[in-house]
C-alpha cells in the first residue's frame, strides 16, 4: 500500500501522516486547515515527492470558477479563425483548453492534485465540483466525450477558513487541522531548513519566537514560514552572533522584527507593552 512519510524537507507529525494515509485508503479528498504559514500548500508537494507522484496544482482565486478546473471552450478564437478561413475550425478540440482536473485525470501515473485555498472562491465553488470529485469523471459538451480518471488522483484541498464550506462538500472529505508545531517539532523544522545552525542561536530564537506568539492581543501571530525567514536574517554575515543574547530585555519587539510582525497595530501593541514594562521596572 502507498503510504506517505516525512521527507528531508518536510517534518510531518504522526497525526498528519495518519490523516494523509487515511485519505489515500478511503479515496477521499484530504481537506487541510490551519494557520497561514503552517505548510498546508507545501504538504501536497511533499506528498507527491514522498510517493514519487506527479503534482498538479490548482491555485484558487476569488474569480476562479469550478468549470475552469475541468476545461474551457474558446469560442471567440474559433469564431475569429472561421472568419479567417482557418482549417482548424473543423475540429472543436482545437479550442478546448484542459483544466487542472482534466490534467490530473489523464495522468498515466497516479497524480497528486492540489486545490489550494478553496475558500477564496465563491461559496458555490465547492458544490460545483461534488459530482466530478465523487465520480472521477466529467462530460465535455462541445465534443460529446466523457473524461474519466485513468488513475484516481490523491486530492489535497487547503482552506484558510475565510468562508464556511458547504456540509455536502465536507461530508465527502477527510478533514485534518494542522496544529501549530510544538517547540520540539519546530526545532526539527528549523534543523531541516538550517542543518548548520548553532544550537544556541536556535534555542534563543525559538524562545523569542514563542514568547512573541503568546503576546495577548496580537492581531497576527508569526508563522513557521516567518520564523524561517527571520532565522535566515539572524544567520547572515552582517548580523552579530550576540544580537539575541544581548538584546534589551525591556523591549517587547525582537530584533529585525519586520520578518515576524506584519502590521502596524501589532508593532504599536509591542511598543506599548515595552513602555509599560519599563515603567514597572523603574518603580
Amino acid at each position: 500500500m502507498t503510504t506517505f512519510q516525512s521527507t528531508a524537507e518536510y517534518i510531518a507529525t504522526e497525526n498528519l501522516r495518519m490523516a494523509v494515509n487515511a485519505a489515500i485508503v478511503l479515496e477521499k479528498p484530504l481537506l487541510i486547515k490551519g494557520e497561514p504559514g503552517t505548510g498546508k500548500t507545501l504538504l501536497a508537494e511533499q506528498i507527491a515527492k514522498s510517493l514519487g507522484a506527479p503534482l498538479v496544482q490548482w491555485h484558487i482565486k476569488s474569480t476562479t470558477k469550478a468549470h475552469q478546473g475541468l476545461y474551457e471552450y474558446d469560442a471567440v478564437s474559433r469564431l475569429r479563425d472561421s472568419q479567417l478561413g482557418d482549417h482548424k475550425v473543423a475540429d472543436v478540440r482545437n479550442y478546448i483548453n484542459k483544466g487542472k482536473l482534466w490534467e490530473a485525470f489523464e495522468s498515466e501515473q497516479r497524480a497528486v492534485l492540489l486545490i489550494d485555498e478553496i475558500d477564496k472562491a465563491d461559496i458555490e465553488f465547492p458544490n460545483d465540483l461534488l459530482q466530478e470529485l465523487d465520480r472521477m469523471e466529467f462530460f465535455v459538451y462541445e465534443t460529446g466525450e466523457t473524461v474519466k480518471a485513468v488513475n484516481r488522483p490523491i486530492i489535497v484541498i487547503t482552506s484558510n477558513n475565510e468562508k464556511e464550506l458547504p456540509d455536502a462538500f465536507l461530508r465527502r472529505c477527510f478533514f485534518h487541522f494542522i496544529s501549530f508545531p510544538s517547540v520540539d517539532t519546530m526545532k526539527e523544522i528549523v534543523e531541516v531548513h538550517y542543518p548548520n545552525i548553532s544550537a544556541k542561536l536556535s534555542a534563543e530564537a525559538l524562545e523569542v519566537f514563542f514568547e512573541l506568539r503568546d503576546v495577548p492581543g496580537l492581531k497576527k501571530r508569526p508563522s513557521t514560514s516567518e520564523l524561517i525567514d527571520w532565522l535566515k536574517l539572524l544567520m547572515s554575515d552582517d548580523i552579530p552572533d550576540t544580537i539575541l543574547s544581548n538584546r534589551d530585555q525591556s523591549k517587547a519587539i525582537p530584533p529585525l522584527h519586520g520578518a515576524l510582525v506584519k502590521n502596524e497595530q501589532d508593532v504599536q501593541l509591542l511598543e506599548r507593552l515595552a513602555f509599560m514594562h519599563r515603567r514597572e521596572t523603574a518603580r
